[in-house]
């Protein structure tokens, strides 16, 4: 046995190395998100926008998903209408006070969400109630539902229009599901491009 061999690995080393296989997963999901940012780039030109929802770190990367679309990924180009459901402090409380916390978001999609919108819910879980909420209210609402989740089976991947499940531990999940809204983004700003040059001819 060699000295490397007798050594333990740290704690960044077993993390990282724990991230490698979650990223060839999310690479073999690299079609499905070239789709979904291209139907988003066309839904969101014609009007419609995105609802985006999470839970803790969950609801960070569905902010960042929303700030990329109002702002910019990383070329100009217009605004999209991009909401995400746990940022407004005042519906969220008054919506958890007033009806529980199980439906902080579904009833804000069923306040927002419109035919042809589209909802993306982000859980490493896949079994948070208030997700599953607000996914039976998007489909209620007529909009498309969107997931990014750990691995199959769970409840949230089973309820939406599609879904984007992972295998591995929920930080490293969490982790890729970054990647993958990147991707998307990439994908979304390519679409939008495309249909300015089109618009150009």
């Amino acid at each position: 046995m060699t000295v490397e061999q007798t050594v333990p690995r740290s704690p960044v080393d077993r993390h990282l190395s724990a991230l490698r296989p979650v990223l060839e997963a999310l690479e073999s999901e690299s079609g499905r998100l070239e789709r979904w940012g291209r139907t988003l780039a066309a839904r969101l030109m014609r009007g419609n926008r995105m609802l985006a929802a999470g839970n803790g770190g969950s609801a960070a990367e569905a902010q960042h998903f929303t700030a990329e679309l109002v702002g910019r990924f990383d070329g100009e180009r217009r605004p999209f209408s991009a909401i995400a459901l746990h940022a407004d402090t005042s519906a969220v409380t008054a919506i958890g006070n007033d009806y529980g916390y199980d439906e902080v978001f579904a009833r804000q999609v069923t306040g927002h969400a419109r035919h042809g919108d589209v909802v993306v819910l982000l859980s490493t879980s896949g079994a948070s109630r208030n997700l599953l909420l607000a996914a039976q209210a998007a489909t209620a609402s007529g909009a498309t539902t969107w997931a990014l989740t750990g691995e199959r089976p769970n409840p949230l991947a089973g309820i939406v229009d599609d879904c984007v499940c992972l295998p591995g531990p929920a930080a490293n999940v969490q982790e890729a599901q970054l990647v993958a809204v990147h991707a998307i983004c990439r994908a979304f700003d390519a679409a939008v491009a495309e249909a300015g040059e089109r618009r150009a001819q």
